[in-house]
């Protein structure tokens, strides 16, 4: 296999600091949001993750690409990230069964990466100042240039992209003559989020984020789930007012991570951007009408309020996180609507969570029986 020379490269972020490094991937230069994943393994189902949709990543463990990039490992129909930040980019792998190398993929897909960055020093600087855009160029070395360049990226505060993500058109999944029909909106849907779906019997219809409540509400679905994506929560008025519609008709709700923060949002109870957000497949957190702790994955740098949900007489707290004891999961009262801001499908991660899809399924045959839950 043939490894070209590495070129310079530049990471530069918001506040002013650089770091030096290699080039990988495709030549160039990018812009986004920088955070970090602890993930030690799962790095192609981390970057074709949709909510990293304008966010440049920061690989903490060492070797990413030592086993290679293999055609079924993808949460969606390409890569996502803006960019990628690591310590060691791995082009020869270990897989036989892997398709490519990592940096075939990232050049296939022109996505901009730096290698043999101290990823530790960016962490610690991260998590000490907290979330800001960067750069990264492997073409310009100019750092007032990049500044400039910089500077005219906007804030992920603010900022709608699952639009930009969404599926153009609605489209079908799984069995037609399966037990249960589940609209899915798609605010930047995980694959594995749908597979969970059909291997419970479910047959699913996937819209785009801008479907009215009427059209998705035509199909007769026996239940909706509000996907996963990326940006601001606070900057969709009109997948809030989606929600609302939803809230007031009788079909059960499941909503995860973005959809998660919707569904408060529904609710009238409010979401910040974090300081830094949740990344990774190790973050524990309880369920409290169980009692039983969970190892989650995810994916989320905006949170809802705390405050304001312990005051909510709609919504209550359902899971919390034992890091940071921020609000992990809710369900509305008096409705069967619920959600959680972790992502129990993984992909990469434990599979602690998995039982909430049942819990979908298991509400929506209550609904049909007239039982309460």
């Amino acid at each position: 296999m043939k490894i070209t020379e590495k070129k310079p490269a530049v990471l530069l972020l918001e506040d002013g600091t650089v770091f030096h490094g290699k080039s990988a991937g495709a030549v160039g230069t990018t812009t986004g949001e920088i955070c970090f994943n602890t993930g030690m393994t799962g790095y192609q189902h981390v970057f074709t993750d949709p909510s990293y949709y304008g966010q440049v990543l920061v690989a903490t463990h060492v070797h990413i690409g030592n086993y290679g990039i293999h055609a079924e490992e993808v949460e969606s129909d390409g890569i996502k990230i803006s960019g990628l930040v690591c310590r060691s980019f791995n082009v020869p792998y270990s897989r036989k069964s892997a398709a490519m190398s990592i940096q075939e993929y990232f050049e296939r897909s022109g996505i901009v990466a730096i290698s043999d960055i101290d990823t530790r020093a960016v962490v610690r600087h991260i998590r000490h100042k907290g979330a800001m855009n960067c750069i990264i160029s492997s073409e310009l070395t100019d750092i007032p240039e990049l500044r400039r360049e910089l500077s005219r990226v906007p804030s992920m505060a603010g900022l709608e992209l699952s639009s930009q993500i969404s599926t153009p058109q609605a489209y079908f999944m799984g069995n037609p003559a399966s037990q249960k029909k589940v609209a899915v909106v798609d605010f930047g849907v995980k694959r594995n989020i749908l597979r969970n779906l059909t291997q419970r019997d479910c047959y699913l219809q996937v819209f785009p984020s801008g479907t009215s409540f009427t059209e998705i509400k035509a199909w007769n679905p026996d239940g909706i789930l509000l996907s996963n994506g990326p940006g601001d929560p606070s900057a969709m008025p009109d997948a809030v007012t989606l929600v609302r519609a939803m809230l007031e008709d009788t079909v059960p709700v499941f909503g995860i991570c973005l959809g998660h923060q919707l569904l408060a949002q529904a609710c009238g109870i409010g979401t910040y951007k974090m300081f830094n957000g949740h990344r990774g497949i190790n973050h524990p957190v309880k369920n409290l009408i169980s009692g039983r702790c969970e190892i989650t994955s995810q994916n989320h740098g905006f949170a809802v309020r705390e405050d304001e949900v312990r005051k909510s007489r709609v919504v209550e707290v359902t899971h919390i996180n034992l890091n940071d004891r921020t609000i992990e999961g809710i369900r509305v009262k008096d409705r069967v609507a619920f959600s959680v801001q972790y992502h129990p499908e993984a992909a990469p991660g434990p599979h602690d969570s998995s039982y909430l899809f049942d819990d979908f399924v298991i509400s929506m045959n209550a609904v049909e029986a007239g039982q309460d839950l």
